[in-house]
């Protein structure tokens, strides 16, 4: 099993990223988390993510994307 699940929404108009990292989310297993990858910070998914009981780590990468990793809250 893979410990990742990664999900890259670049260049996707939305609410494209949206599903599909709530796809990849209802998809992880024990031990999984998301790596998200899209072109502009996700700001309203933040407050999703808390109230659904993920933490997230946010990362902008060298092209100016961004890369979250999502999982699991403790």
């Amino acid at each position: 099993m893979k410990h990742e699940i990664t999900v890259d929404a670049r260049w996707l108009e939305p609410p494209e990223p949206l599903e599909k990292v709530m796809l990849a989310l209802d998809a992880l297993r024990p031990g999984q988390h998301v790596r998200f990858l899209i072109h502009r910070e996700p700001l309203p998914l933040y407050g999703i993510l808390e109230n659904m009981g993920y933490t997230h780590h946010t990362h902008q990468l060298p092209d100016h994307t961004y890369a979250i990793v999502i999982e699991p809250r403790g």
